[in-house]
């Protein structure tokens, strides 16, 4: 019996959807799991780990693209996959994408879940609060970047309020805009990234200061932090390594900005070091910016 041609028709118009979605976001499912490892068997993902990463780096208002931040994202999520994480992958997101995305990772995350969160691409500060831009945000004033962008510090506070009980974030945002000279006024990088207690927040630049992308396969920041994931050192570790590394690597021009609230000592890796995952009140260190 012949098909009808509107049933062929549907069913090619589902293939071209599926196709489209799945170059956008890669989204991954727990299965049943013994202890993680780090053989990056899927079967071993942990769903107390969770991470949502995001490189964004074609930008129609930016000269060229942001080549580095795909390739960042990249070898991010191939080495929290590696190490356990269950993570979804994002490249070049618009805003449907990025409020999606934010929505699928609060809809994982429980009391015990521990979030990391990565973007790379462009980021803009307005009345002191920093905004993740899409790469299909349309901007010509701050009115426009806080309508279009996705709020860091709201991003957080959602993930609080969902009931993670560790946030981490990874920002590397702190480039000049192609949007900056359209504002009256605006300022330089990123503003101090504030939120509440059990944080550790790592961004490429101090508050306030740019960096400029070198013509090299991984950024100076993804480079040093890629070096450090090891399980034998604990995540507040990980971060001020990776801080003190590229400081070395840029002779002081990139100074990257670490900012704890932790009131846990955390472990990533707490399978492949023995460790537990975290013991309350070892590392209330306090704030490092």
């Amino acid at each position: 019996m012949a098909i009808p041609k509107i049933l062929v028709g549907v069913a090619v118009l589902l293939a071209l959807l599926s196709t489209g979605l799945d170059k956008t976001m890669r989204l991954e499912t727990p299965r049943p799991m013994s202890a993680p490892t780090r053989s990056g068997d899927p079967a071993l993902l942990d769903a107390n780990r969770l991470a949502l990463v995001i490189g964004n780096s074609t930008y129609p208002d930016a000269g060229s693209p942001l080549s580095q931040m795909i390739r960042d994202a990249d070898a991010l999520t191939n080495a929290l996959r590696k190490d356990g994480f269950l993570v979804d992958a994002i490249d070049n997101a618009t805003r449907t994408d990025m409020t999606r995305a934010i929505d699928h990772l609060r809809a994982r995350v429980h009391l015990n879940s521990i979030v990391l969160v990565y973007f790379g691409g462009y980021g803009v500060q307005s009345d002191g609060q920093n905004y993740l831009i899409p790469v299909d945000a349309t901007i010509w004033s701050e009115e426009d970047v806080r309508r279009q962008g996705v709020s860091i510090d709201h991003l957080l506070s959602q993930l609080k309020t969902s009931g993670a009980r560790v946030r981490l974030a990874v920002i590397e945002a702190s480039r000049r805009n192609p949007y900056e000279r359209r504002f009256r006024a605006y300022s330089h990088g990123l503003a101090t990234i504030r939120t509440s207690e059990n944080a550790l927040i790592l961004s490429s630049a101090e508050p306030g200061h740019v960096v400029e992308d070198a013509n090299e396969l991984h950024s100076p920041l993804m480079t040093a932090l890629l070096t450090q994931m090891d399980p034998s050192k604990r995540i507040e570790e990980v971060f001020n390594n990776t801080r003190d590394l590229v400081v070395a690597a840029t002779q002081g021009q990139q100074i990257p900005a670490v900012s704890s609230t932790l009131t846990e000592s955390v472990d990533l890796w707490p399978a492949q070091s023995g460790a537990p995952v975290s013991s309350v009140g070892s590392a209330a260190n306090g704030r490092r910016e």
